[in-house]
């Protein structure tokens, strides 16, 4: 229902009907079974994808020239590709500070930082400069500027956005920033990225939900399987 656009999930153990939903109920009062999701496009398109994704799996999990480990990770791939979709709704419902204090999670999972008092939140509501600092070193002489900005995956950040965050860590007296985005960036913004005499990484929506998977951002290990194999050691004399 989430992915046909019925209902929202905001938090743990929340779920909101939209107004979509409360129309779907009138128009079906009986029952909102698969057969009525199907008419929602957005319900479709995800459900062609996943079709597409297990046929991919099954035939790896059957195949004679796949080993139980490959075709284990890629069972687990496919999940983590549904898990990082479901992130990036629930990162989307949430207001803008939530995505910057996030940012800063992640990149001192990722040891950027060192620890906890070396990450500082800067951003403001409606504060044009940086969102985050991560110092490297406790003098802050290696520093490294952060902007996580909450963009709509149809409206992609523009080369004028990255222009600003370069003035932003011209003023912080640095020359390395992070960008991060739930959306995505114009092609004009990459290259620009690339060409200015600057350390700039962007992480777009698709990468920052992967990574969040990576580094156990925002998910926690549901179960874990032992993949066992012959001790050769025990067999030898």
């Amino acid at each position: 229902m989430g992915k046909a656009g019925l209902a929202e999930h905001p938090a743990r153990g929340q779920y909101i009907i939209t107004e979509r939903g409360r129309q779907a109920l009138l128009d079906h009062p009986e029952r909102v079974d698969l057969s009525v999701l199907g008419t929602f496009p957005e319900c479709v398109a995800f459900r062609a994808i996943r079709h597409e994704e297990h046929e991919g799996v099954g035939t790896s999990v059957v195949s004679t020239n796949v080993s139980p480990s490959e075709a284990i990770g890629a069972l687990v791939e496919d999940s983590n590709a549904t898990l990082a979709a479901d992130l990036l709704e629930r990162v989307l419902a949430q207001p803008p500070v939530f995505l910057e204090t996030l940012a800063l999670k992640l990149l001192a999972a990722m040891g950027y930082g060192g620890r906890e008092s070396l990450l500082e939140h800067t951003g403001q509501p409606g504060d044009a400069g940086l969102d985050g600092l991560v110092r490297q070193d406790a003098l802050g002489l290696d520093l490294i500027g952060v902007q996580a900005k909450r963009y709509d995956p149809d409206n992609p950040v523009q080369r004028p956005a990255l222009q600003g965050f370069v003035g932003a860590l011209q003023g912080a007296q640095t020359n390395r920033g992070v960008f991060v985005t739930t959306g995505r960036f114009t092609q004009r913004a990459r290259r620009f990225a690339e060409n200015v005499a600057m350390q700039l990484v962007l992480i777009d929506g698709a990468e920052l939900t992967r990574l969040m998977v990576e580094y156990n951002i925002g998910v926690s290990v549901k179960e874990t399987f032992e993949l066992k194999v012959i001790d050769e050691v025990s067999f030898e004399e």
